[in-house]
């Protein structure tokens, strides 16, 4: 009984548009009062561990991270650079901000960054040349889910935090996926741009593509000083952090590319999102406290355990649930309420964590492209000026894609597994 209060009073507040910070702190602090064995101590406790954690220290320097590349420039570079390969063949530019998404990505960590960052740039270019408003923020949309994929996955920071699991073997595990993401992504623009033979550009001189990747190349150098500190053990997942936010802001200053002014937008802006995810982590610490009180994990493993042995069947029940539940919930708060409960469930059935964390995170940025929710949606009309409903629309085929790589992911554990197993970090 407890437990149902507890998760009706959370839907119906965020029911009622309440910040997600607060509706999970209200019914856990509410049931801290009521109950005599608790106390207002335990609850400061449970709280303030929840951010007192030195991998969650990644989360605020990897937003500034990609906030410091989103506003220097770096992504026009990236963008340069991959018309000057690409730019000849049909649907040249749906490639293109595939291909600009994933070197974005290794700087950015974040759906919502990428979204911003390539929908800028990448829109209005497409409408430019011929392409229509719909497929534009249609592929931008879905080639930012990129991003939270790869290291430095700000979702990935968090589940990894939450299940107790390595932040590096989650960074690892992602890699893959990302890529069959990517594969699927190329063949739905090759498919619905097969009769479209005036979506091409100029072919690029070879000296024009030299000078283009010249002045890319020290945006992927983040991803190698990243990656690279991770793998060889010179640093770990948070001190890559601090590196590469070091190496962004040497790189932006080297570009001549920040004011005062844009620093501190960069600063305000990474402020005010850390400080937004670090209290959904904090909030939903305690709530996750309360949960394991009342035994939720149990009572939940005891539910599907009773409904199906079978962990494929357990799978394609997590896949629906989270699918809905990515709709109304954005990935954080997703991941902290979710799973604390599903995680040893997965246990039960014999699932690694590591497999269990890529399934989980994809499925809720899924959600970031889905109604009502669907950040990427209102980021995407906010910079480009389209209006929702044509996002939507224009983010609808790339559902088939998106939902081909879930599947796979899902049913193929050796994909996500393959990497982290090879580098010795599972």
């Amino acid at each position: 009984m407890t437990l149902t209060l507890m998760l009706a009073a959370l839907l119906g507040l965020l029911a009622l548009r309440v910040p997600v910070a607060i509706a999970l702190l209200v019914p856990a602090l509410a049931y801290v009062v009521l109950d005599p064995s608790a106390t207002l101590g335990i609850a400061v406790q449970q709280t303030t561990s929840g951010v007192n954690n030195f991998a969650i220290l990644a989360v605020p320097l990897f937003i500034l991270l990609g906030n410091v590349a989103n506003v220097s420039g770096v992504s026009d570079r990236l963008y340069t650079a991959a018309v000057a390969y690409l730019g000849h063949i049909r649907g040249s530019l749906g490639y293109v901000n595939i291909a600009t998404s994933f070197g974005f990505s290794w700087m950015s960590g974040a759906a919502i960054a990428d979204a911003a960052a390539m929908g800028k740039i990448q829109v209005p270019a497409m409408k430019k040349h011929g392409y229509s408003e719909e497929f534009g923020v249609g592929i931008t949309g879905a080639s930012s889910l990129i991003a939270p994929m790869i290291p430095p996955s700000i979702p990935a920071i968090i589940y990894a935090v939450t299940a107790g699991v390595s932040v590096g073997a989650l960074f690892m595990a992602g890699i893959v996926p990302a890529l069959i993401l990517i594969g699927c992504l190329c063949f739905m623009v090759w498919w619905l741009t097969r009769k479209q033979h005036h979506l091409v550009m100029p072919r690029s001189t070879w000296g024009q593509r030299g000078k283009s990747l010249l002045g890319a190349l020290p945006a992927f150098g983040a991803g190698v000083v990243i990656l690279g500190g991770i793998l060889s053990g010179i640093f770990t997942p948070t001190e890559a952090s601090g590196i590469g936010v070091l190496y962004i802001f040497v790189l932006a200053l080297l570009y001549k590319s920040l004011t005062w002014r844009k620093t501190y937008r960069i600063l305000l802006g990474s402020v005010e999102t850390s400080g937004s995810v670090l209290l959904i982590v904090a909030a939903a610490s305690l709530f996750g406290w309360v949960l394991a009180r009342e035994q939720a994990p149990q009572l939940a493993a005891d539910f599907i355990l009773g409904f199906t042995d079978h962990p494929i069947v357990f799978l394609i029940l997590v896949n629906l649930l989270l699918l809905v539940i990515g709709c109304v919930l954005e990935p954080t708060a997703a991941i902290l309420i979710l799973v604390p409960v599903l995680g040893p469930v997965a246990e039960t059935f014999g699932l690694s964590p590591i497999h269990f964390g890529v399934v989980v995170i994809f499925n809720l940025l899924i959600g970031l492209l889905t109604p009502p929710v669907g950040l990427v949606l209102f980021v995407l009309s906010s910079v480009t000026k389209v209006p929702v409903p044509k996002v939507i629309k224009g983010v609808m085929p790339f559902f088939i894609p998106m939902l081909a790589t879930l599947v796979i992911i899902t049913f193929v554990p050796a994909l996500s597994l393959w990497l982290p197993t090879l580098l010795g970090f599972h």
